[in-house]
């Protein structure tokens, strides 16, 4: 027996094999269906998925072997990589001198035939072979051969699927981690400037109070602006946490009633007694994830409270759904957004005029946020009729529920 030689490319190679973390995982059904189908393909007892680390050559899957692995001075694979090029093919161990006395052949499992293509990186290491091997003697014909290369290149692919997945997976932890980071910090920032802004404000009260009388004009509106100021970094900051928590929250699916939804958004809101609310089909069971259609909802109704010009506004709330979406219209009859602002509100502190403690550019990018994390939709159009006010159309997917009307 002549023991298999050592790749230049060894130490690189090793480090390819690793950067895959698949030694000693779990069978699975993805690689077990392809050396299934090579030894169907090439008429074999036994077919492998074989990888050579420094002393062993381990195997992914095994079809028609009951071993997981062998060592490697003995693996028939470990020569197989040292010519990546081409398939390795050995038509009669008994007649070869590097494999007539190799315990594989001459004890269980019988090898006698083999034949491996080798699986190549795109950074040209090969990291071990799918094989096939028979008892008696054989050889592949040209078809086998390709077949057997094709195969060879579909491990590749899943082995590349599977590193791409773990550092997606990898990505999605580290994202979390630093979206809890950010969330706990969102409220820290919240409580800290909160605390000496409403201390700033209610000072300003008292002297408004004690001293307004004794104060010229100037130093009044002097007194009314930090009100103003005061008011808009309280509303900027609960805002703020309020879109943290909605680019974070996890999301819980539940059932719920939408019109129960609105009447307790409208109970918590300061709603002007001029406002009417027009319902259409609202009366629905939902399942799906009861904050967020809160969020989106409150968010868009305090809008509409918020820039309403009018001494009578109306909003109009709709829902609809198929088999796969649920849809939600909301208009109301405030001034409306023009065209050529449509883009610009739902990003992060962007609002058409001057900031205010009713206009901190964070109530649309925070429905934004939650409405693309439900995988949906918003989009800002007119009217019908040429009606004055704003129209949001929002398409949701919809989870699985037992409710399908």
């Amino acid at each position: 027996m002549i023991k298999p030689t050592t790749p230049k490319n060894e130490k690189q190679r090793i480090k390819s094999l690793n950067s895959y973390k698949i030694l000693d995982t779990l069978p699975e059904k993805e690689y077990d269906d392809l050396t299934r189908i090579a030894s169907q393909i090439c008429n074999t007892p036994i077919a492998l998925i074989s990888l050579i680390d420094p002393e062993r050559q381990w195997f992914k899957s095994h079809h028609g072997l009951g071993a997981s692995e062998t060592p490697r001075e003995l693996a028939f694979c470990a020569h197989a990589i040292n010519d990546p090029s081409q398939i390795f093919e050995v038509s009669d161990a008994r007649k070869d001198i590097r494999f007539l006395d190799n315990p594989l052949s001459t004890d269980d499992p019988n090898v006698i035939f083999y034949a491996g293509a080798p699986l190549n990186t795109s950074d040209g290491f090969a990291l071990g072979t799918i094989c096939v091997i028979d008892n008696k003697p054989r050889k592949l014909n040209k078809e086998q051969r390709e077949s057997l290369k094709a195969l060879a290149s579909q491990v590749i692919s899943q082995f590349e699927l599977r590193k791409n997945i773990l550092k997606l997976n990898a990505k999605n932890k580290e994202a979390k981690k630093r979206n809890r980071q950010l969330s706990s910090f969102a409220q820290s920032l919240s409580h800290d400037i909160k605390t000496p802004i409403r201390g700033i404000h209610t000072i300003a009260e008292w002297l408004k109070e004690e001293y307004g009388s004794q104060l010229d004009k100037q130093a009044n509106d002097w007194i009314d602006i930090i009100f103003l100021r005061t008011n808009y970094i309280d509303v900027l900051t609960t805002e703020m946490l309020n879109y943290s928590k909605a680019t974070d929250a996890t999301i819980v699916y539940e059932e719920f009633n939408l019109n129960d939804i609105l009447n307790k958004i409208k109970d918590s809101i300061d709603i002007n007694n001029n406002f009417t609310f027009h319902l259409t089909n609202v009366d629905q069971q939902i399942f799906h994830s009861k904050i967020a259609f809160i969020t989106i909802l409150q968010n868009l109704i305090s809008n509409s409270i918020k820039h309403t010009d009018l001494n009578e506004g109306e909003i109009h709330i709709s829902l609809t759904k198929d088999s796969d979406t649920i849809y939600i219209a909301y208009e109301d009859n405030g001034p409306g957004i023009s065209i050529k602002y449509r883009k610009k509100v739902f990003k992060l502190f962007e609002t058409i005029g001057e900031k205010t403690a009713e206009s901190t550019g964070i109530g649309l990018t925070t429905i934004d946020a939650m409405i693309e994390r439900l995988q949906g939709t918003i989009k800002l159009c007119d009217r019908e009729n040429n009606l004055r006010g704003v129209r949001f159309e929002i398409s949701i997917p919809k989870t699985h529920s037992v409710h399908q009307n």
